[in-house]
């Protein structure tokens, strides 16, 4: 009876020390602050998450320690700006007798990676990828994928999600053309650099913005939005903020087809939104234009994925830091998933780097500038001709013509210096020029830096799809 009795005492002991603590309440950081994670450099870094209690709580990274006092079981501190670092260190969160510490940390550029499925696309489902899974090894690369699904209401936190250190076991599973994007920067600039893939095969743009940006933009005033709209900017974008972020690639389009001159004002509202979101000024956003697909028409044609990549220019022209990449040389006729990934990113990174970083070179492949009209010829000149233009395999292919009744030829072309001149004896007076202008272009227009020229035309007349929302 003496040794129950000791130890029933003993259990009632030990339940009266452990239960205050099981029912202490935790603080918590957002599902974004993870070991191995990177911070963006060179401006303010909010640490944000929840707690029960009413204690100040600190956060130490470096040097720096910051407090906030919680409100509402919220709490949010602010660090000063951080230089780029690839010394790992721990970010830690203390309130009372509480600590969580996050290892692994660094300080660089963190870009996010949007779109549907060629974002989505992983690299171990690309050409090459046994080689760049092999040298995926980079502690100064940091990938972050979002948990893929939607919600009806904007979220505050991610269900999941973890930040990880480049290597050949994390490499395989991540976008390519974001992982390739950011392999090259981190090499070209020496910078830390953390990737965040938010992105779902098969979405359409609206989905990707806030029900505030769609209600307030009265260019989408009746928008049809055949797959709904706002629930992935609710659940994949709107959690990220206040997160710091250096910038946006994205690439999408494929699902908006289908009103595919509306789309640049989907574009283009789904930029500022984002900006806003993450409140960092205009941050540089880069745009894949659509690479070729669908079986190959010999003769000239007015279709969709060609008025996608307009769409994409005239946001490009629209808004301030912004840009496309031309992608024409790597499209597949039987396969909305192109393999090669690697140029996208690569095209991309370079793009960045001039934008972005203050890079001298050209950033691009060669765009259209003007066009002039003189007896039977159109004499077009470009931006982005940096070395030179140039026809790669062969004669120019790719032009079409047309005079005032809008009949379009295809015809020949030829490179005069900086220009292309465009004659048909079809067509005595010229009227518009046309290059690219199908979903599957044949082009061969590049620049001597290495870079393909992007379809466009010179006319403004009506279009397919032109009045579809």
């Amino acid at each position: 009876m003496a040794i129950r009795y000791w130890v029933c005492l003993l259990v009632s002991l030990a339940s009266l020390l452990v239960a205050p603590r099981l029912g202490q309440a935790e603080i918590r950081t957002h599902g974004l602050f993870t070991d191995n994670m990177l911070l963006q450099r060179d401006q303010k870094v909010p640490v944000w998450g929840t707690t029960d209690r009413a204690e100040p709580v600190t956060v130490t990274f470096g040097e720096q320690t910051a407090t906030a006092t919680p409100e509402g079981g919220k709490w949010r501190a602010d660090l000063a700006a951080l230089s780029a670092s690839a010394q790992p260190r721990d970010l830690v969160i203390a309130q009372g007798d509480q600590k969580l510490t996050r290892k692994n940390v660094l300080v660089g550029d963190v870009w996010l990676c949007g779109g549907q499925s060629n974002m989505q696309w992983e690299v171990h489902q690309c050409a090459g990828a046994q080689e760049a899974i092999a040298a995926g090894l980079n502690a100064n690369i940091r990938l972050f994928t979002v948990p893929r699904e939607g919600d009806a209401n904007p979220r505050t936190d991610l269900p999941g999600g973890a930040w990880s250190e480049a290597t050949p076991e994390s490499v395989p599973s991540f976008s390519a053309v974001g992982y390739y994007f950011g392999r090259d920067l981190q090499k070209a600039t020496g910078v830390p650099v953390g990737l965040i893939s938010s992105n779902i095969g098969g979405t359409t743009a609206e989905r990707w913005m806030s029900k505030e940006a769609i209600d307030g933009n009265t260019e989408l005033q009746g928008m049809s939005a055949p797959q709904g709209r706002s629930d992935l900017y609710n659940a994949m974008i709107a959690p990220l903020a206040p997160f710091g972020v250096k910038g946006a690639i994205w690439y999408q389009g494929e699902s908006n087809a289908d009103r595919p001159y509306h789309y640049r004002h989907v574009l283009s509202g789904m930029i500022r939104d984002w900006r806003k979101t993450f409140a960092s000024g205009d941050f540089p956003f880069f745009i894949v234009e659509l690479a070729p697909f669908t079986a190959i028409v010999g003769e000239p044609v007015d279709q969709e994925w060609a008025v996608v990549r307009e769409s994409m220019q005239w946001v490009a022209n629209a808004l301030p830091g912004v840009d496309t990449v031309s992608i024409v040389d790597v499209g597949d006729q039987n396969d909305i998933h192109p393999q090669q990934k690697q140029p996208v990113g690569e095209r991309l990174s370079r793009a960045a780097r001039v934008l972005a970083y203050g890079e001298k070179m050209i950033p691009a492949g060669p765009e259209y500038a003007s066009v002039a009209f003189k007896d039977n010829k159109a004499v077009i000149t470009f931006k982005n001709v940096g070395a030179g233009l140039e026809a790669k395999d062969g004669e120019l292919k790719g032009f079409t013509i047309a005079g005032e009744n809008g009949q379009f030829y295809n015809t020949t072309a030829s490179i005069d210096g900086d220009t292309v001149v465009v004659s048909s004896i079809k067509v005595l007076t010229p009227k518009a020029v046309r290059y690219g202008w199908a979903n599957y272009p044949v082009v061969n227009l590049w620049n001597k830096d290495g870079l393909p020229a992007s379809p466009f035309r010179t006319d403004d007349w009506p279009i397919i799809q032109q009045d579809k929302k």
